[in-house]
């Protein structure tokens, strides 16, 4: 016996039923199936992660929109308007093959010929207007701020995804590093960081992993933790490959360290400049350094976490070296450390590993900056926790996307209602540090106002006084620096100097007379600052150094 389709059987009944009720014939005809049924179009809707990324990419465009009036600010003149490397098609390659620094100005070992690349690409497109510069560093801001969401919403929810990416975009301390054009490293260096974990960790791409580290690497050294940073998320079990897997990516890293390394070692080996350690480390023990090192951390927290109160210059006397363990200062740093160390435990006994895997991120991407391991050239710099603020978004968005999935109602509306207050007070925070990096000058203020006891307050005074022709105010300002900070020769030559130029002898050689009882290489030091003088066209003062050094060389009978 044969067996009909359903839709058939239903068609029959249907038109038995109509015959019955006098409804004339119908149709034998199987009703149409809903996936071939015709419909009007309707528009796309976009997807959330599209919604999200756009949002938090607005969000950090808005923010940033006053840094496109800035202009170029400290150190933006000499590597980026007065950079002949920059100016020329050229550097797009000779950048590889160069410092990072001019050699006119230094030359010191510092290689990031991705970001100089970069320099020159926007100097072609707008041939030294800095508005182009500063939108190309607001773009690298958002998308930095667009990944964070964006792996936030991978492994949390779209609520913690909206968190991360909404903080990270706000968040006051990137300020230094979006509205000066060199903060550029930062936001590239983070940008190529987070990308390279990601494909590392949840996509298990190898090979587009090295590259991003490549060009993270090649753009600053803070590139160097993403292995740290893919270890960690292993170790907390997190996507963990397999373990031949895990040998391959080990082999691969090396590999990469050591050909960057050589390369690196290969064009620097010329040049003699090395960046300087912090001017608050200079002639402190190892163990001064170490202790003045977590005493900052008190800082990096406040900023992490509070970061109200902004400085563009944390040097003495606005912070000193710290020379024992009962100083207050390293007693807060070390509650800081000691409490990040305690809630990350926390959170791997807890099984929250979003939450452990973003404070685990703060504290390896702060490595290369915290004096703890190594000096570097400075002991605080706001620009330099912008690659570590982004394990902060991931923590608060991991921990808020958990906590709103078991909220009520109520709940929920509240801290919505709180955390766009936040977020917006976060923003307003940002946008009105913006202008402090319209120029120099705007700096110059801004140091002498939010750290008054600076010795670069009064030192960047003396540059731009003397740079307009006011030698005499100058002079005050070298002196007054160099009166804060006597332990820095350079502050008190600078003052030799002027005082030369102004034909003030007697007072340029008792300026002098004060680095020789303290100078431990005299005669290199002035054999260097007469080469520099006459470079700069100032043969008088040149030759008058000169002489210095002679009656010098007699005086101690050599």
């Amino acid at each position: 016996m044969r067996v009909l389709p359903r839709a058939l059987r239903l068609a029959y009944r249907r038109r038995a039923s109509a015959r019955r009720h006098g409804c004339g014939r119908v149709p034998l005809r199987p009703p149409t199936p809903p996936e071939y049924a015709v419909t009007s179009p309707s528009p796309p809707v976009p997807r959330p992660a599209a919604r999200l990324a756009a949002a938090v990419a607005a969000l950090a465009l808005l923010v940033y929109l006053g840094a496109l009036v800035n202009g170029f600010a400290l150190d933006d003149v000499g590597l980026v308007a007065d950079n002949p490397l920059v100016h020329h098609p050229s550097g797009l390659w000779r950048a590889f093959a160069m410092p990072y620094w001019p050699p006119a100005l230094g030359g010191y070992r510092l290689y990031r010929p991705f970001a100089v690349a970069t320099y020159t690409l926007d100097w072609l497109v707008a041939a030294g207007h800095a508005w182009w510069f500063h939108a190309v560093n607001v773009a690298w801001h958002a998308g930095s701020s667009v990944a964070v969401a964006l792996l936030a919403r991978r492994w949390v929810s779209e609520a913690g995804g909206w968190i991360a990416g909404a903080l990270f975009a706000v968040h006051p301390v990137h300020v230094e590093a979006v509205a000066n054009v060199i903060g550029r490293t930062e936001l590239m260096a983070a940008m190529f960081s987070i990308l390279a974990v990601w494909l590392a960790v949840e996509r298990d791409r190898l090979g587009a992993s090295a590259f991003a580290w490549v060009l993270g690497l090649l753009t600053k050294e803070t590139a160097a933790v993403v292995p740290g940073l893919v270890a960690a998320a292993w170790l907390l079990d997190i996507r963990r490959p397999p373990r031949r897997r895990i040998a391959t990516y080990l082999a691969v890293w090396c590999v990469i360290a050591v050909i960057v390394g050589l390369v690196r070692e290969v064009v620097l080996r010329p040049y003699s400049g090395v960046p300087g350690t912090a001017i608050v480390f200079r002639d402190q023990s190892p163990l001064t350094v170490r202790l003045t090192a977590i005493a900052a951390l008190g800082d990096v927290a406040r900023l992490l976490v509070f970061p109200l109160k902004l400085r563009v210059d944390y040097s003495p006397n606005e912070r000193t070296a710290v020379t024992s363990v009962g100083d207050l200062r390293f007693i807060a740093g070390l509650v800081c450390l000691v409490s990040w160390a305690a809630l990350l435990w926390l959170m791997w006994r807890r099984h929250r590993r979003i939450e452990a895997f973003g404070l685990a991120w703060i504290g390896i991407a702060l490595t290369p900056v915290a004096n703890v391991f190594f000096r570097t050239g400075v002991l605080v710099a706001e620009r330099t926790l912008y690659l570590p603020s982004a394990g902060l978004a991931l923590a608060a968005g991991a921990w808020f996307g958990a906590w709103w999935k078991g909220a009520g109602t109520l709940a929920r509306q509240v801290a919505a209602a709180g955390v766009a207050g936040a977020i917006l007070a976060g923003g307003v925070r940002a946008a009105m540090r913006v202008p402090v990096w319209k120029s120099t000058n705007e700096v110059y203020q801004s140091i002498v106002r939010d750290s008054p006891r600076s010795y670069a307050g009064p030192m960047f005074g003396g540059v731009l006084a003397e740079s307009d022709g006011r030698y005499a105010d100058a002079l005050d300002a070298f002196r007054r620096a160099a009166q804060i900070l006597p332990t820095d020769n350079r502050l008190t030559l600078r003052a030799a100097e002027l005082a030369y130029r102004l034909g003030r002898p007697a007072l340029a050689d008792t300026l002098l007379a004060r680095i020789d009882s303290t100078c431990v290489h005299c005669e290199t030091f002035f054999q260097a600052a007469a080469i520099n003088a006459r470079a700069r066209g100032l043969t008088t003062v040149a030759d008058s150094l000169l002489r210095h050094l002679a009656a010098l060389k007699t005086a101690r009978g050599r």
